[in-house]
């Protein structure tokens, strides 16, 4: 059986700047509930990509509920950040590598 997950990468925008404690304690808080519901697998911050801030890599369904998780980012509300959300297959000894 095929595994995904789909990698939500972060971009900055012009405003990014201008976050405040307030909205990055909204974005925790968001990361602290995509953890809960079981939809995180990891995410983090990255240094040496100007304008990529980071990602979350997301378990769901679907691409859609994947896109829909990625809406509810308080960054991208905000409009601090945008996002692109690609489609990762797992490749891993469960399933050779994809071979």
């Amino acid at each position: 059986m095929e595994k995904w997950v789909y990698v939500m990468f972060i971009e900055k925008t012009k405003t990014y700047n201008r976050i405040t404690k307030a909205i990055v304690e909204s974005h925790v808080e968001n990361l602290r509930k995509l953890d809960e519901e079981g939809h995180m697998d990891y995410c983090g911050v990255f240094k040496g990509y100007p304008g990529v801030a980071g990602m979350v890599i997301i378990k769901a369904d679907s691409y859609e509920e994947a896109e829909a998780l990625c809406k509810r980012e308080p960054l991208v509300i905000g409009g601090y950040a945008t996002y692109k959300l690609k489609a990762l297959q797992v490749a891993n000894s469960d399933n050779n590598y994809l071979l």
